[in-house]
């Protein structure tokens, strides 16, 4: 009896372990065909709701298959998990299938879609769980909760009245919640992306840039950490997507700096920083730069001179942090005799520059949205693949499969994680809490301009959580920047100032969603990584109030003021060594307090002459 018990166990682990690579590789597989347009290449009248519906059953089922509880018996927690990633799954593809009657009926009778919306709702909450833990479920809870009792607070927080039905059918149905813009982000370019990263890996293109990387960048300490601010800023400024961008360059350098000795949680929000300051950097700014200067009505050259130095501030005071990171910790450079010659790393593999090349010139010179542009370099590396003598046994379609598969635990956590952030979304939109607020922020401020400046960036971090930088940048231009503008501060200034903190929701919790997909690089805490995060990317909430009043770090103002930018970079420097607690050695408290003190003294001193 036990020896049929004991044979019986791998079969079970291994019909479970297929099944999740099905469902991997399937999940990729879809994404791959709606970045690719195939449905309408097939002429089949789909909505995006569908196909997302689609991706969601499958990724939560996959963390039903593959992350059981801890503490529990396998005997008693395997069949819930059987039972649960069937409800998700068949929820999920009743919805894909259902969704254009399903969302009609709802929206006449919100009963008619209650069952559904219930189990996507509750599958979803308890797979957030098994992948982020408590810290991010208690706050969805939280948002959630807001949501049904929030009528019934007193003052100007009390949300609509909606009933449970109603809130339900929204937050599963509607494109405002679960099925909303986070997750077809997660569900098209971060998957695609990650799905590159990993096929690169298995080429050996992954061997080949740590190679380079080591060569170039390896004898200083903190290599690793300064070519990811490097390569990221420059992806991040054409990319158009803070978490696309994490999902392309992280998959190289977040594993690079692990194996060089940073902690995963330090790697990740080094990473999730870097990728988010991309936005906030000239000349492309994901295409905020050419909206601005539309909405500003003003050269688009313009923009870019403005943009220019608080962005390279920005990341002089990451790559310092980063570089007194190393320091702290003790992470040196490779010893020479262990690197090879950049001249010979480039020799073996130049060819796998060729996918990122073809990436650039997708997204820069063709203007293709970043999931085509992703399909266009995973194409050219299958295709370079062909001719490579070393790589071509890996385009066997089973070890295609189990290099994508290897994927899915990343695919899995970054949709799971983004779909519970429509939750939040959804809320606030439902409740009205989000445009109340900043009806109610604003209006309190009344002529106190750097009141006013503190409403507005709260109001503009709870405003773009989970949006992409055009849809934050267009939201909070029209909102929030006017009533700056009406209080005297400078045109462009208003704008930066709410970008710059519509893009800090990408790192600020509860919705950091760049950090969280750093996070599931990483194989951090997602609010550990979020934290970490903040930390390094701390110039991002500083400089904008001082660009407001300081027109010179906006490269404008005249000669007069030009003495406040040297005075600012020192600021800057002062307050990364207070964050490091290094310099030429450890700082004690007394020294980080006055080296945060007095930088950030010089940098926003204008407020108060």
């Amino acid at each position: 009896m036990s020896e049929d018990t004991s044979s019986a166990q791998p079969r079970v682990h291994a019909r479970v372990a297929l099944t999740a690579q099905i469902i991997a590789v399937s999940m990729c597989g879809i994404s791959v065909a709606w970045a690719a347009d195939l449905h309408r290449t097939l002429r089949l009248a789909l909505y995006t709701e569908q196909f997302l519906a689609a991706v969601l059953g499958l990724a939560i089922a996959y963390v039903f298959l593959t992350s059981p509880l801890k503490r529990v018996p396998s005997a008693i927690g395997r069949p819930i998990d059987f039972l649960l990633a069937t409800v998700a799954l068949a929820g999920g593809m009743w919805l894909a299938l259902s969704y254009p009657d399903l969302s009609l009926a709802a929206a006449i009778d919100p009963a008619a879609a209650l069952w559904v919306s219930v189990a996507i709702i509750v599958t979803l909450l308890l797979a957030l769980y098994r992948v982020a833990g408590w810290p991010l479920t208690i706050v969805v809870l939280a948002f959630a909760a807001y949501g049904l009792w929030g009528s019934a607070l007193p003052g100007q927080f009390q949300a609509l009245p909606i009933s449970p039905e109603r809130l339900a059918s929204q937050l599963a149905l509607d494109t405002g919640g679960i099925l909303g813009t986070p997750l077809a982000i997660a569900a098209t370019v971060v998957v695609v992306f990650v799905a590159f990263g990993r096929l690169l890996d298995h080429f050996g293109g992954a061997a080949f840039f740590t190679d380079l990387a080591t060569a170039v960048m390896g004898g200083f300490r903190g290599g690793a950490a300064k070519i990811s601010v490097a390569a990221s800023a420059l992806f991040g400024s054409i990319s158009g997507s803070a978490v696309s961008n994490v999902a392309t360059t992280g998959v190289i350098t977040i594993p690079l700096m692990r194996r060089s000795g940073f902690k995963p949680e330090t790697a990740a929000g080094i990473e999730a920083v870097a990728s988010t300051g991309g936005q906030l950097t000239p000349p492309v700014m994901g295409a905020a730069a050419f909206l601005m200067a539309e909405f500003l009505n003003i050269p688009y050259s313009e923009v870019v001179f403005a943009a220019l130095l608080p962005a390279a501030f920005y990341y002089f005071a990451l790559f310092l942090q980063a570089d007194l990171v190393a320091a702290r910790d003790g992470i040196s450079g490779t010893p020479a005799e262990e690197r090879l010659a950049p001249r010979e790393v480039l020799r073996k593999g130049w060819v796998f520059v060729l996918p990122f090349a073809g990436l650039v010139w997708s997204l820069f010179a063709l203007n293709y949205q970043p999931a085509a542009a992703g399909l266009v370099a995973s194409g050219t590396l299958l295709l370079l693949a062909v001719f490579l003598p070393a790589a071509r046994r890996g385009l066997r379609p089973d070890r295609l499969a189990a290099a994508i598969a290897a994927g899915g635990p990343s695919f899995a956590q970054i949709v799971v994680i983004t779909a519970a952030a429509g939750i939040v979304i959804g809320v606030l939109n439902e409740t009205g809490l989000s445009f109340g607020m900043t009806s109610y922020l604003v209006s309190f401020a009344k002529d106190e301009v750097l009141t006013l400046l503190f409403l507005a960036a709260a109001v503009s971090i709870v405003l773009g959580m989970g949006m992409p930088t055009i849809a934050v940048y267009v939201l909070l231009a029209a909102l929030v920047a006017p009533a700056l503008v009406r209080l005297g501060i400078e045109p462009i200034a208003a704008h930066l100032f709410v970008l710059y903190f519509g893009m800090m929701s990408m790192i600020t919790p509860p919705v950091a969603i760049a950090a969280f997909a750093a996070a599931s690089l990483s194989g951090a805490g997602p609010m550990r990584t979020a934290v970490a995060a903040l930390r390094f990317g701390w110039p991002a909430f500083v400089l904008p109030f001082a660009f407001a009043y300081n027109r010179a770090l906006l490269l404008s103002g005249g000669a007069s003021g030009m003495l406040t930018i040297p005075l600012a970079l020192l600021g800057v420097a002062l307050v990364s060594i207070s964050f490091a607690g290094w310099f030429r050695g450890p700082l004690n408290p007394a020294k980080r307090i006055a080296a945060m003190l007095i930088g950030a003294a010089l940098i926003v001193w204008p407020i108060f002459i």
